[in-house]
């Protein structure tokens, strides 16, 4: 089994976050990757990882970082694999990582998710992988029919609470 999505993490504290994205990922039957690299404390070793991404088979990049969050960016600065940035809570409720990782130049594009959504990212990288897997797609189509099947049932659930004042 060879990785298709690549989850990188400044580092394993970012793991809490992150393990969203991994299940959602295994429960898809997705095979991927986790690795702790840093753009500031190893450099050289993201720009290996990045530079070799496609050539081992990566197909879709999620990337988590806090406070700076310039891991997602470097790592878009080369490649042109796909990268989805994952804004960690670390300081400032994390809008600076927000901030850092969604402001990219022009030419370095880096899809980003709201703050600690590593769910979303996973979901977006299926996405972008199922465009070209019709058995993958398939799978989304019913993760998303099962979101909905949720909303009608809290929905009935709801009609049965009753207080007072509570019309209908």
């Amino acid at each position: 089994m060879q990785a298709l999505v690549s989850i990188i993490m400044g580092s394993t504290s970012d793991l809490p976050v992150m393990e969203a994205a991994a299940k959602f990922l295994n429960d898809m039957q997705v095979p991927f990757e986790i690795n702790a690299l840093s753009a500031h404390r190893t450099p050289e070793k993201v720009e290996e990882f990045a530079k070799a991404a496609h050539n081992r088979g990566i197909r879709v990049i999620i990337a988590a970082a806090g406070m700076a969050a310039h891991l997602p960016g470097v790592i878009a600065a080369m490649t042109s694999v796909p990268v989805i940035g994952v804004p960690v809570k670390a300081t400032l409720e994390g809008l600076d990582s927000l901030l850092a990782i969604v402001q990219m130049p022009p030419g370095i594009p880096v899809a980003t998710v709201g703050i600690n959504a590593s769910m979303n990212a996973a979901i977006l990288a299926v996405e972008i992988l199922a465009g070209s897997d019709p058995s993958l797609y398939q799978k989304l189509l019913k993760f998303k029919e099962d979101l909905k099947k949720k909303i009608v049932k809290a929905n009935e659930e709801l009609a049965q609470v009753k207080y007072d004042y509570k019309v209908g």
